[in-house]
């Protein structure tokens, strides 16, 4: 048996760039039931905004770090010194809107974790417990929102959740696996269809 060992990707993936690579190739549309890892994907979507991915990809690490590995609970708890210190800190995004976001989306994402008895529970709903697959070709075929996200963002707003519009919200769905977003002549498509 022969092995491609240049497998064909999605248009967006900088094979330059190996971490990215390794992202698309092992994170990127894998459905996630896991809080705390939807919690680091929600806490890390807001710091992108107006940014690139890859900007957060490469502090990512950093960001578990001084996040305590993304404890909601902890996070929730943060006071002013602990913000200081995270807008102190170069090793991630130092914007204060979306520093003190992450923490007051923490107090709600626990307020939803109680109501739904996990946010994983909650967040699926948007897609009916099940991914959206889509059928793309290339680059042109990505779309930013969807209705799904709109209603997200809209539901999340309401709750009283920062940095997420529907936008983010879209892009945490194509992380997060609510939405397969490979293109119909990636590896990984049929990977995570299967999942």
């Amino acid at each position: 048996m022969t092995m491609n060992i240049n497998p064909c990707r999605c248009p967006w993936v900088d094979l330059t760039k190996p971490d990215y690579v390794v992202y698309h190739d092992e994170e990127w549309g894998v459905p996630v039931h896991d809080d705390r890892t939807l919690f680091e994907f929600l806490i890390l979507e807001g710091a992108q905004a107006g940014l690139s991915w890859y900007t957060v990809l490469r502090k990512r690490e950093h960001y578990r770090q001084v996040y305590d590995g993304f404890d909601a609970e902890q996070v929730a708890r943060y006071g002013e010194d602990k913000i200081a210190a995270l807008l102190a800190d170069p090793g991630i995004i130092r914007n204060r809107l979306k520093v003190r976001a992450s923490i007051s989306n923490a107090r709600c994402f626990l307020a939803v974790q109680e109501e739904f008895g996990s946010f994983a529970d909650y967040l699926w709903r948007f897609v009916n417990g099940r991914p959206i697959v889509n059928r793309l070709a290339c680059m042109a075929d990505y779309q930013a929102t969807s209705p799904e996200s709109d209603a997200m963002s809209r539901d999340l707003r309401q709750r009283g959740f920062k940095f997420v519009g529907s936008t983010i919200c879209y892009s945490h769905m194509q992380a997060t696996g609510m939405v397969n977003d490979h293109t119909l002549d990636c590896f990984r498509r049929n990977e995570t269809v299967s999942l």
